[in-house]
C-alpha cells in the first residue's frame, strides 16, 4: 500500500492515538513561505436562513410568503431595499466602517439539499456531481504548507476541509490539553521506537514521522501562545471561546494561515424565529468581539474573515413556522481595506424561483475562494479549486 493511501485507510493514522488530526507527508510538499495574511473562515452548519438574515424590507412578496416567519420589527434597515436581522446590530458599525462584503446568491450549479452532502460540496469545492476526497484548505496546504500548526480548526475532529492529499491541518479546541497529551508517557513510550531499523522505509515508520510532528506542533503551539493572552470581553458561548482562541493565537503570532471556526444549530425547521434570533446574536457578539480584540492588537488589517452555510432555506415558511431546506444564500466577507463593502450584489428575484421555491444562485461559491486565494493569500487556485473560476472584486 502506498504512503497516500496508508494515510487515509489507517485507523491508527487518523486517531494518532488521541493526539487530533492531521497528517504532513515529507514528499511532493512545496516548501514555500505562506505569507503574513490570515483567513478566519466560519461555518454556520444547519442551513441558515439567509432570507431572515439580510431582509428584504420592502418586498411584499417576501411577508406574504412568510406571514408568521417574516421579521417586521426593530430591522436594522441598511438602504431603501435590504436590511439586518435585529440580532446583528453588533455588525452594523462594521457595515457602516466599509468593513463586511455581503454577497447575495451564493450557491452552485444544481444544488444539493442534504446537510452532509452539500456540507462536502462547500468544503471541497467540487461540483454537485463530483466526489472528492480533500478539501480546498488541504489542498492549498498540499501546495504551499510546511507544518501542521499552518492551518488550524478549533474542534477536536478535523474537517473535510482542512485535509489535502498530503497534507493536513490540525484540530484542537484546547492547545494545553494537546500539549499535555504529546506529552504523556505512552505518547513518548511509542515514539521511542521511531529509530527500529525496520521503520525506517516502511508505512508504520512514516507514521511515527507523522507522529512526531504531532508533538512538535502541540509543543510550537503551547510555547508561543503561552505568552499572550486576550483582554476583550467575549459572549459567554462555545463559539466565542473558538473566536478567542484563534485572537490569542493570531495576537500571538503563531505561524498560522488558516483557522477554521464553526457554529451549529441552524437546521429550523419549526419555530425558527426564537431559534434563529439567539444563535445570529451569539455570531454577531462573538465576531464583534473578535474584531476588536484584532484591531486592539493591530491584527485586524491582515485578517480576512469568510462566513458561510451549507445552504440557505425555502423562500416560503412551512406549516410548524419553519423553513426547508433551500439553495443559495449570503456570504460575509469581513476585512479591513475590501474592495467593495456593503452589499456587493442585489438579492435574487422573489418572483423568480426555481423549480423548488428556492432563490436562484448568480455566484458560484467557487468563486469566492479563488479570489480569496489569488488576491489574499496571494496563491494561485490551479490545483486547489477544480474549476476555473472567474475573480470576484471584494478584495
Amino acid at each position: 500500500m502506498d504512503r497516500r493511501k496508508f494515510i487515509k485507510n489507517s485507523a491508527l493514522a487518523s486517531s494518532l492515538f488521541f493526539v487530533p488530526n492531521f497528517v504532513k507527508a515529507f514528499e511532493n510538499v512545496a516548501t514555500n513561505q505562506l505569507g503574513y495574511k490570515r483567513l478566519v473562515i466560519v461555518q454556520l452548519a444547519g442551513g441558515n436562513d439567509g432570507l431572515n438574515t439580510i431582509i428584504p424590507h420592502n418586498n411584499d412578496l417576501y411577508y406574504n410568503a412568510r406571514p408568521q416567519l417574516a421579521i417586521t420589527k426593530d430591522i436594522i434597515k441598511l438602504n431603501d431595499d435590504l436590511g439586518f436581522h435585529p440580532s446583528l446590530d453588533p455588525l452594523r458599525s462594521l457595515f457602516d466602517n466599509g468593513e463586511l462584503s455581503i454577497i447575495n446568491n451564493v450557491g452552485y450549479p444544481n444544488p444539493v439539499r442534504s446537510h452532509f452532502r452539500s456540507m462536502d460540496i462547500w468544503q471541497t469545492a467540487s461540483g454537485s456531481g463530483e466526489y472528492l476526497q480533500s478539501g480546498w484548505i488541504g489542498r492549498y496546504l498540499d501546495q504551499h504548507g510546511e507544518k501542521p500548526y499552518n492551518a488550524m480548526e478549533m474542534d477536536e475532529q478535523l474537517s473535510l476541509a482542512m485535509k489535502g492529499e498530503y497534507f493536513n491541518g490540525i484540530a484542537t479546541n484546547d492547545y494545553k490539553v494537546l500539549y499535555n497529551t504529546a506529552k504523556d508517557p505512552y505518547f513518548k513510550n511509542v515514539l521511542s521506537h521511531y529509530n527500529d531499523a525496520h521503520l525506517s522505509e516502511h508505512n508504520l515508520g512514516y507514521l511515527y514521522q507523522t507522529m512526531i510532528e504531532a508533538k512538535s506542533s502541540a509543543n510550537y503551539i503551547f510555547e508561543n501562545t503561552n505568552v499572550k493572552s486576550s483582554s476583550e470581553d467575549y459572549p459567554q458561548n462555545n463559539f466565542a471561546k473558538q473566536l478567542k482562541n484563534v485572537a490569542q493565537f493570531i495576537n500571538s503570532g503563531l505561524d498560522t494561515k488558516v483557522f477554521y471556526t464553526s457554529l451549529g444549530g441552524f437546521d429550523t425547521h419549526a419555530n425558527q424565529n426564537k431559534k434563529q434570533t439567539q444563535l445570529l446574536s451569539q455570531y454577531a457578539k462573538s465576531v464583534s468581539a473578535f474584531v476588536n480584540d484584532l484591531k486592539q492588537n493591530n491584527a485586524f488589517e491582515n485578517t480576512l474573515i469568510l462566513t458561510f452555510s451549507e445552504f440557505g432555506r425555502r423562500v416560503k415558511q412551512n406549516a410548524a413556522n419553519g423553513t426547508d431546506h433551500g439553495s443559495a444564500n449570503n456570504v460575509f466577507i469581513i476585512g479591513k481595506n475590501l474592495k467593495q463593502a456593503g452589499f456587493y450584489n442585489n438579492l435574487a428575484s422573489l418572483s423568480d424561483l426555481d423549480d423548488n421555491g428556492d432563490l436562484k444562485y448568480s455566484v458560484d461559491f467557487r468563486s469566492i475562494y479563488s479570489t480569496i486565494l489569488k488576491n489574499w493569500m496571494n496563491v494561485s487556485a490551479k490545483g486547489i479549486i477544480p474549476k476555473e473560476q472567474k475573480s470576484l472584486k471584494f478584495i
